[in-house]
């Protein structure tokens, strides 16, 4: 009876261990659909919106094998997620010029900032903040999604990004803020930004149309003759602005094209990495512990009682028993350390995917700069510019028209 059990026992635990390795994960991702202008809406309530490239969201002494963070790709996501937005807002009818912007300087009527919180292919966080001109905060908020198999599948719709649920639950809640204003606030959302561009430009002129309330929310104090010479000069700059910001634009756009086959292809296989990782790790921890269990099991075997036959058969079990144990552990080690393979190849491809992300070289006015990391600074400049040229139109004196910024190859490439 003893011998019955000791094989029934020896075999059932031998089969849990085996069975128990094969784990698989399979998620469906969520979707939301994208709410579109049904039709043509009216101009004079269309808001402009411009959106600051992400924070990326490294954490201070990062080290990517614990955070799984890696630089080289969150400073490419800061960039590519946030156009990306831009896209998406720009598709739905519902709004004017949709914006990428350096800094917060560029001012518009709606102003997005967001920042990264997770992004690693499988799961994405983007903590989103809405203000607009007159300094009222619309709302914040973070939105999170998990992607699915079907995220990353070649039938797929591509003009849809794995994490287009977050865009899109981004867009309709924008969508439904925005319907619930007044006309009235719309057009002093307008009024506000563009006084505040004059005053920028010009703040002896225009820095008293503005008042600011102590909660920080600004309004017009009083709005200039629309028959003023220097409102049609601001408006004039202000267009050659924008102009800029649009060049800009098209560097974002070619930087978001260029990298999306790399960037897709990185996160599909972290994802992949991720999932594995944890099946592996699963695994191997089970693997590990139905061979304590099967060690324990045999070493519990008793050899000493029953007739010299069933003393020699168990033994036999024993230490059948006692080797599967072992190399049941081994195995378990054996799938931790090829998790950690796994790792390793994710870091590969982040730095990879950096190489191929390189900034491109813009000539704006006879000035080189890089972008990437730089774009802010550029942008600067490039106001203080064009309060040289207001000061240099006062008095109706018709400044040279500045060259429109074009774009340089990057050297060597």
């Amino acid at each position: 009876m003893r011998l019955v059990r000791g094989i029934s026992l020896l075999f059932v635990v031998t089969a849990l261990g085996l069975s128990g390795c094969a784990v698989n994960e399979v998620v469906t991702a969520e979707e939301t659909v994208l709410v579109v202008a049904e039709s043509p809406p009216d101009e004079s309530l269309l808001l402009d919106i411009g959106i600051v490239q992400f924070k990326d969201g490294i954490p201070k002494n990062n080290k990517p094998t614990d955070t799984g963070i890696y630089e080289e790709i969150r400073s490419a996501e800061s960039n590519y997620l946030a156009y990306h937005l831009k896209t998406t807002l720009q598709g739905t009818g519902h709004w004017g010029a949709v914006r990428v912007v350096p800094s917060s300087a560029a001012y518009t009527d709606i102003t997005i900032r967001g920042a990264i919180e997770e992004s690693d292919g499988e799961f994405v966080t983007l903590a989103i903040s809405v203000t607009d001109s007159r300094g009222e905060r619309w709302y914040q908020k973070d939105y999170s999604t998990q992607t699915g198999i079907s995220s990353y599948s070649i039938n797929r719709d591509k003009r849809k990004d794995p994490y287009q649920k977050v865009f899109n639950d981004i867009a309709n809640d924008l969508r439904t803020y925005a319907a619930q204003l007044p006309p009235k606030t719309v057009q002093q959302v307008r009024q506000v930004s563009e006084l505040r561009f004059f005053a920028d430009m010009s703040p002896r002129a225009y820095g008293e149309h503005l008042a600011t309330d102590r909660d920080g929310v600004t309004t017009p104090a009083r709005l200039p003759a629309e028959n003023d010479p220097s409102v049609a000069r601001l408006r004039q700059i202000r267009e050659r602005d924008r102009l800029v910001v649009d060049t800009l634009n098209e560097h974002y756009a070619n930087f978001y094209y260029g990298i999306a086959i790399p960037y897709h292809s990185w996160r599909k296989t972290a994802r992949e990495e991720a999932i594995n990782y944890r099946q592996v790790r699963r695994s191997a921890n089970m693997q590990k512990l139905m061979g304590a269990v099967i060690l324990a099991g045999s070493l519990a075997v008793d050899t000493d009682s029953g007739g010299k036959q069933t003393r020699n058969i168990n033994r036999s079990l024993q230490n059948i028993g006692i080797s599967e144990g072992f190399n049941t552990i081994f195995k378990g080690f054996s799938r931790a350390s090829e998790a950690t393979m796994h790792l390793e190849s994710i870091k590969e491809l982040s730095e990879s995917f950096g190489a191929e992300a390189a900034p491109m070289v813009v000539n704006v006015q006879g000035q080189t700069r890089r972008l990437t990391g730089t774009a802010a600074a550029q942008y600067e400049s490039w106001r203080r510019l064009l309060k040289e040229i207001y000061e240099a139109e006062t008095g109706f004196v018709e400044a040279e028209e500045p060259a429109a910024p074009e774009r340089v190859a990057e050297p060597g490439g």
